[in-house]
């Protein structure tokens, strides 16, 4: 067993033009002043990251290294979410992501997945110029349109879907397993690889590849009414990096999973800042730590109701409070009577 290191906060939801939210050292220094001591980078987010210069320099790396720990924290992983999305996209939704890309390339989808394959190659460089072991982004979807099968769907449908998507990333998983570095997906609704099945169908596809794990977040999983802690019994030895992210589920006469097309505020299912949701949190860090988990906890905090500042105050508390510091020895050891091979040879009768 090994002891989960954190607390650590993703910074997407924080980022922003006001101070102290718009620059790298401003945003670790309030990290660190509310009890952080890692903070996790979206890459795509120029106020804090220069992915490109990462990718190609390691003195800048050294330099984004420096500045946050003057600040009180380190980097813990960079996050490719936005651009993971483009490297498989559904025609029906050209437009809605056509903002995630660099404006030269919207409107072209041929041009917008190749930015984005070449943002996840220099991604997986900036990683090892960072020292890093693990990466965060989306699959993206071409199967998720027909999630349900209604008019029934083709046969082949979904494994053509897959065979592409497969297709698709294993030369990226490939360069992240030449940098030395894991590429995780999280599992999240949206993207094909929204559960246990979905990965396993990638996974296979992929040959088993072993850069190609799991970020657990449970709250997806709440959504979805799927058993989150067996996830974990099954998944473990996939599972590199962790957001700590509370959700909610009460069905009602009037909705369920589907939540009706309401608002956050208003959905069967929703997001909730840390303590404030249904997650057994406590049960999480003990199935990690028991399966030797030892990457970061890091908070990734929506929330419909809370401001994000209380939040993030809150969840540094919450996260630090659940890591469980593993013990060295056996709570009865004191009991322990002194036996040797001899001695347990004798007790048991045997010659």
């Amino acid at each position: 067993m090994k002891t989960i290191k954190g607390p650590a906060i993703f910074l997407a939801q924080f980022a922003g033009d006001a101070a102290p939210f718009n620059s790298l050292p401003a945003i670790g220094a309030w990290a660190a002043g509310l009890g952080f001591k890692g903070v996790q980078i979206p890459s795509w987010d120029g106020r804090l990251f220069d992915l490109a210069r990462a990718a190609e320099s390691k003195g800048y790396c050294d330099e984004v290294k420096g500045v946050l720990a003057e600040a009180g924290v380190q980097i813990t992983e960079l996050s490719t979410h936005l651009q993971g999305q483009l490297v498989a996209v559904h025609p029906a939704y050209d437009e809605a992501f056509d903002g995630f890309a660099a404006p030269e390339v919207r409107g072209n989808p041929k041009a917008r997945q190749e930015w984005a394959v070449n943002q996840l190659l220099m991604a997986a460089k900036a990683s090892a110029n960072l020292g890093l072991t693990a990466h965060v982004t989306f699959s993206g979807a071409l199967a998720w349109p027909y999630v349900y099968p209604w008019p029934q769907r083709p046969a082949g449908l979904i494994e053509t879907a897959f065979d592409e998507l497969a297709r698709r990333w294993r030369p990226i998983l490939d360069a992240f397993d030449a940098a030395g570095v894991d590429l995780c997906y999280e599992i999240h609704p949206g993207e094909d690889l929204f559960d246990g099945a979905t990965f396993e169908m990638f996974l296979e596809r992929v040959g088993n590849h072993p850069r190609c794990n799991i970020l657990y977040d449970p709250s997806h999983f709440v959504l979805q009414q799927l058993d989150y802690l067996g996830y974990i019994d099954v998944y473990h030895e996939r599972i590199k990096m962790f957001h700590v992210k509370d959700a909610e589920f009460n069905p009602s006469p009037r909705q369920g999973v589907y939540s009706g097309y309401q608002p956050w505020i208003g959905r069967a299912g929703r997001f909730r800042s840390l303590g404030d949701g249904q997650v057994d949190f406590g049960g999480i860090f003990s199935k990690l730590t028991q399966y030797g988990f030892d990457g970061w906890a890091v908070l990734e905090w929506e929330c419909a109701m809370k401001h994000p500042e209380q939040g993030a105050a809150e969840g540094a508390r919450f996260i630090d409070a659940h890591i469980i510091r593993v013990t060295e020895k056996a709570f009865d050891d004191f009991a322990g009577a002194g036996t040797d091979e001899a001695a347990n040879r004798r007790m048991l009768g045997i010659g």
